[in-house]
């Protein structure tokens, strides 16, 4: 059996970002897999022995190899299935798309985090934060229509937390962390890539993921 024709799972939590980007990749390249919930608070044996380092998903296994990290998993799906390229090819083009992804994790994914976990003038900063590198993020990162340009790319897959992940912590919190009137672009992107048939079928449920971070509020 040939590498790319192994058995794909993806082991998962439902409200993660970080799975909900692996397994958009795998539907944009057209990959069949198996996808398997986890139970974060009693973690399968199979999470344990696939990711005995961190014990986190996601976690892809291909065949026997299971490979985790969202962004190890992604260039592992990339090199492994090179059809419907979600990097550029040019070696340039591929830093540049490795920067903006690791700014978006670096910049929003904590500010997630923060709002979730603080109150007033902590709470406050993180927004601030945010609409900070959101204004980093319009000047350097978007391109044209998606961050790829015409096509959809790793950085798209990466900025998808943008989009219903904080909307619906904005609407927890009442609030809005992307004003259409501050970030145009932003905004129009969002409506461009949630308006994607694949994109919007992948997400969470919206009713259950904002019970979820009131939960956790």
């Amino acid at each position: 059996m040939a590498k790319n024709e192994h058995k794909v799972r993806l082991l998962g939590a439902w409200a993660s970002p970080f799975v909900y980007r692996v397994g958009l990749a795998l539907k944009l390249k057209g990959i069949e897999y198996e996808y398997m919930e986890e139970d974060l608070k009693n973690k399968s044996p199979l999470l344990l022995e696939s990711n005995p380092i961190h014990k986190k998903v996601p976690v892809l296994i291909h065949g026997n190899n299971p490979v985790s990290e969202w962004v190890v998993i992604l260039e592992y799906i990339e090199e492994t299935w090179p059809e419907n390229h979600l990097m550029p090819q040019d070696p340039y083009d591929r830093a540049t798309t490795r920067f903006w992804s690791k700014f978006i994790d670096d910049k929003f994914i904590p500010t997630l985090g923060m709002v979730l976990k603080t109150q007033g003038e902590e709470q406050e900063k993180a927004m601030k934060e945010a609409e900070e590198a959101l204004k980093t993020l319009k000047r350097g990162g978007l391109k044209g229509k998606f961050f790829g340009g015409e096509a959809i790319s790793i950085v798209d897959i990466s900025a998808s937390c943008l989009s219903i992940w904080f909307e619906v912590l904005g609407e927890a919190i009442g609030t809005k962390f992307i004003d259409s009137e501050k970030f145009p672009l932003i905004s129009s992107w969002i409506e461009e890539f949630t308006s994607i048939d694949l994109v919007k079928e992948s997400f969470p449920p919206r009713d259950k993921l904002r019970a979820y971070h009131k939960s956790l509020l």
